[in-house]
């Protein structure tokens, strides 16, 4: 429903003014997705689909910031992208780099990397790395950059992890099974120690997950929003908020 302007305005502002501090997600979760088809349809090359993608960014943490989200995790790139074309690839590695190149240089933002980092091209994977320490020490919103990440890739890291630091210790099999426990996993994800996502929001009106925070959706709420990932706009955030205050969370009890 596109609004005109002046009621969208209106509608924007009573959308953030119904929403209350104690209904607001402390992480929200975000697939980007639809940059492709997007430029699809208004004959243009994917790389300027991605580039509209990454522009759209800073704008939705400042969305996030303004309500009060804590934590934020964007899926810029999956295990599953790293097998596209590699002319195209090539353009959404440099596509992303450039992103937590700028948002590092904010420096309102904490960006950390989230992915198998050893998959990607050395250029890229210090690109994040140079991101994260630039912003270490900011106290901002934390902004997760997956990039290279897939769910079944981090469960896999984090069993990986565990057993390493037990065998490095002299435990045995036998010691690792009977002391292994669902915590231990959690103990060693790529977002250790961070709130588990509230709310995960899909763009271009695809109803899947695709392997995204696997582990740590178990009680998320979703969102699916029709919009490609370049037209998403502030009320159509806002809609995926007031759509998680909205909902009893019964968290399995």
């Amino acid at each position: 429903m596109r609004l005109p302007h002046p009621l969208y305005g209106l509608y924007e502002r009573r959308l953030a003014a119904s929403l209350q501090p104690d209904q607001v997600p402390r992480h929200v979760g975000v697939i980007l997705d639809g940059n492709r088809r997007w430029a699809r349809g208004s004959g243009l090359p994917s790389a300027t689909g991605h580039r509209r993608g990454a522009d759209k960014i800073s704008d939705v943490l400042q969305w996030s910031e303004d309500i009060g989200v804590e934590v934020v995790t964007l899926w810029l790139l999956s295990t599953d992208n790293l097998a596209r074309d590699p002319a195209e690839l090539g353009d959404l590695l440099q596509v992303i780099e450039d992103v937590v190149g700028e948002l590092a240089a904010e420096r309102r933002w904490r960006v950390q990397a989230v992915g198998a980092l050893d998959m990607l091209p050395d250029r890229t994977a210090a690109a994040l790395k140079a991101a994260q320490d630039a912003t270490s020490d900011v106290e901002g919103l934390h902004v997760n950059a997956a990039v290279g990440y897939g769910g079944r890739r981090e469960i896999a890291d984090a069993v990986r992890a565990f057993l390493r630091m037990h065998a490095d210790a002299g435990s045995s099999l036998d010691e690792l099974a009977e002391a292994f426990d669902v915590e231990h996993i959690a103990e060693h994800l790529y977002t250790k120690g961070q709130p588990d996502p509230d709310l995960v929001i899909r763009t271009s009106g695809e109803q899947r997950l695709g392997g995204f925070l696997l582990w740590q959706s178990a009680h998320s709420e979703f969102y699916f929003c029709e919009a490609y990932w370049p037209d998403f706009r502030r009320v159509d955030f806002l809609r995926a908020v007031r759509a998680y205050s909205q909902r009893e969370r019964r968290l399995g009890r």
